[in-house]
């Protein structure tokens, strides 16, 4: 039977998980693929700690050129996460002709498009459903099984840090800092969980989720970026009133030849397939012209989920090497050459529903005095909600719109925020109701 050698670079969490599901499920591996997959060496910087998983100390390295060059390794799998090394030792890898697997999405959404064009022009492949969505095929869905069609939208609870937050908040009526080190202590989120809180992370994910949607270059950077760290519990207990489940949502709508692409927290309608996307899941709604709507939903992190995904790509690339092709066509659905940089609807021209919560004074024509600057910006309320009516200091007025500009909606709450009735900064989250 053929043996196709294989190379980690990365015994981290994931990594670790990789092996450990080949060891577990490697009968079925190779009935499925038909050949042998052999783990010849394992790099990485550190070879003792134990990780749960038996590994014969010959294959472990500190030397990731050690996989790199070696001539019998045909699939190199990276799992260290990062920029550097990561990118170098990828593009290496791609040089001596190897196909690569990722799970890296800080690299991919970083650097990819210098890795993918020199994938291609190497006739290698790249593998990189771990690197959006865990054990979610989200990637050959776009990739493959949705080729044909236009995409009209992608929505996504991409990060599961802050879908657990978010769920904990809404459930149990918690504090963010507290759900907070809930999450770090079993292991959700990060001693430092900047990149998910903040978006960051989703902003990664939504970056090559937008390339593989429209055939176009995207820098990260220039996607619209709000994180949770700003919602509260009364924020959370309003949007239950109203009807709606607060997600952070990352949201991709084709306009016109332009992309609208933004990532903030959202108020969805409790209903919504979505909004029931609880703990630490991810999921999906995708909008194909052909296709019509499609719901991905599944664990979006965590080892053996991950590792899942891995081994989708591993499997792809050994397919290659059995059949001694080069490529399985191109690597982000077309053709490098022919991508563009991506044309994104600037966020002042957004056009959405809005909830707007105020810290306003208890006194007689507040509410007229924040209803008429809105009218004077063009701004419509649907409907309101004042509690506490003949408490002394502030109380909380809710309001949700219609459709507003995002541009006229920015200026009309700068007003509003510097009237003498108002004491505190006017929060807002938008609404989307318009959820095929």
């Amino acid at each position: 039977m053929k043996e196709i050698h294989i190379g980690l670079i990365g015994f981290g969490t994931i990594g670790t998980g990789v092996v450990k599901l080949l060891r577990q499920n490697e009968e079925l591996i190779t009935k499925k693929l038909g050949a042998r997959l052999n783990l010849k060496k394992i790099a990485d910087i550190d070879i003792t700690t134990p990780r749960g998983v038996k590994v014969a100390k010959g294959l472990l390295t500190k030397d990731a050129q050690e996989i790199i060059h070696d001539d019998d390794i045909s699939i190199v799998i990276e799992l260290m996460g990062g920029y550097e090394p990561a990118r170098t030792f990828v593009l290496e890898a791609i040089a001596e002709g190897k196909h690569v697997v990722t799970a890296n999405k800080a690299l991919l959404a970083t650097h990819g498009n210098e890795i993918f064009p020199a994938a291609q022009k190497n006739k290698t492949h790249i593998g990189f459903e771990a690197s959006v969505g865990g054990t979610i095929p989200i990637i050959k869905t776009l990739k493959e099984s949705l080729v044909a069609n236009r995409i009209n939208s992608v929505m996504g609870i991409m990060n599961g840090t802050c879908n657990f937050i978010l769920t904990k908040m809404t459930d149990e009526d918690k504090p963010f800092d507290v759900v907070l080190k809930e999450a770090q202590r079993l292991g959700f989120a990060e001693a430092d969980p900047t990149f998910d809180i903040e978006g960051i992370d989703t902003a990664h994910k939504m970056a090559i989720i937008l390339s593989l949607a429209y055939g176009k270059k995207v820098n990260w950077k220039d996607v619209y970026l709000e994180g949770i760290t700003k919602i509260s519990r009364e924020d959370i207990a309003f949007a239950r009133e109203l009807g709606y489940r607060i997600k952070l949502l990352a949201i991709a709508m084709l306009r016109n030849g332009s992309v609208e692409a933004r990532i903030h927290p959202t108020m969805i309608p409790s209903g919504h397939l979505l909004a029931n996307v609880n703990q630490n899941y991810n999921a999906f709604h995708i909008v194909g012209d052909a296709s019509g709507p499609v719901f991905l939903f599944g664990q979006g992190a965590g080892m053996m989920p991950t590792a899942s995904a891995v081994f989708s790509d591993i499997i792809d690339c050994a397919r290659d090497v059995i059949n001694q092709t080069n490529s399985r066509g191109p690597l982000r659905s077309i053709n490098e050459g022919t991508m563009t940089p991506i044309k994104l609807v600037p966020m002042d021209n957004i056009e959405t529903k809005y909830f707007f919560r105020f810290a306003a004074l208890d006194r007689p024509g507040v509410l007229s005095k924040i209803a008429g600057i809105l009218g004077k910006h063009n701004i419509s309320i649907a409907a309101c909600i004042q509690k506490a009516r003949g408490k002394k200091g502030a109380v909380p007025i809710v309001m949700t719109t219609y459709k507003a500009r995002e541009k006229d909606v920015r200026k009309a709450l700068q007003k509003i925020d510097k009237l003498d009735v108002v004491q505190d900064k006017t929060i807002l989250i938008r609404v989307e109701d318009d959820l095929n």
